[in-house]
């Protein structure tokens, strides 16, 4: 595991140089992040940011890769899952950030690319040398065999995790830290499964995005936007899904998971009752309106991943 670390560090070598020069091109394209008004008013200031910089760490993905020549089928499927929902993402920014339209690719056409990838993801793994349509049970450390269940199991579980590291990356490197913290867990328990070929990936990734944070922290010199955080999404859930081990995803990537949740309660409760739960949602932005500095909500939600993954780690081993 140890000589595996040199390719976290090339990468995010590698990174902060894409990145230094990657961030210019994107200004001359004027690729700048619009900022919604009806968000946090901090946040207007942000306008013009470039965005689209998961390109960062998805060119540094690919090097690294190829530098570390760890190329078969299981790290193929890691790659398909990362730039498949990345590419959807990047036409998603593409349309709204350099064509200037507003709208972007539609909710069916994101949902109609994001469950086809899915299915690819779990067409693989049903054929694959693994459990197949076997998942892990947390704790017990028994696996169970959910037959045709698998599919629409595992599609909502890859899509669900997409969307939900999306609805996270909405403060300058929350999105980035939360990710770096998820993916060293998965490094450490791939090492301890003997999953090598997810081990290295993962470390990888890692590197690649702590590189990328150095650009994204704050005050942020360009964003992932869509092209970045659906790639993450892709790579999360498709190292969860290639370990068997999807039911862990809620504590290991609970961060994800509470975000996504207080949106669903919020949306629910307003069209129920007319009343909001949160002062804004997803929830990191409920704790900007209620004074928090940007800073502090990433600072803690990072510590609290890490928490939660302490707990997912002692929930396996």
């Amino acid at each position: 595991m140890q000589n595996n670390y040199i390719y976290a560090l090339v990468a995010f070598l590698v990174s902060m140089v894409i990145g230094h020069f990657m961030i210019p091109i994107l200004k001359k394209l004027k690729a700048g992040q619009s900022i919604r008004e009806d968000g946090p008013q901090s946040h207007l200031s942000k306008g013009g940011t470039p965005t689209m910089g998961g390109l960062i760490f998805i060119f540094t993905l690919l090097i690294g890769i190829a530098i570390s020549r760890n190329i078969n089928m299981e790290t193929a499927m890691l790659l398909f899952s990362t730039l498949a929902f990345g590419l959807v993402g990047f036409l998603d920014d593409y349309i709204k950030v350099i064509k200037k339209r507003n709208l972007g690719l539609t909710a069916k056409q994101k949902l109609f690319f994001q469950i086809l990838t899915a299915l690819i993801i779990l067409v693989y793994q049903y054929n694959g040398e693994g459990l197949s349509t076997d998942v892990i049970i947390p704790i017990l450390n028994k696996s169970v065999n959910l037959g045709l269940l698998y599919i629409p199991f595992t599609v909502f579980v890859v899509v669900g995790t997409v969307n939900s590291v999306n609805l996270t990356d909405g403060l300058d490197g929350l999105s980035s830290g939360v990710t770096i913290i998820c993916l060293a867990f998965f490094s450490i328990v791939a090492h301890k499964m003997g999953r090598s070929n997810i081990e290295l990936f993962s470390i990888i990734l890692l590197g690649a995005l702590v590189g990328f944070l150095y650009y994204n922290k704050f005050p942020a010199k360009i964003f992932m936007g869509d092209t970045g955080s659906l790639a993450l999404g892709g790579a999360i859930s498709a190292i969860a899904v290639l370990l068997n081990l999807p039911l862990i995803l809620p504590i290991a990537g609970g961060i994800y998971f509470i975000e996504t949740l207080s949106v669903i309660i919020q949306v629910v409760s307003f069209k129920t009752t007319g009343k909001r739960v949160f002062l804004m949602s997803p929830l990191h932005h409920h704790y900007e309106q209620k004074g928090w500095k940007e800073t502090k909500v990433v600072l803690v939600f990072c510590i609290v991943e890490v928490i939660l993954c302490i707990v997912a780690y002692y929930m396996l081993f």
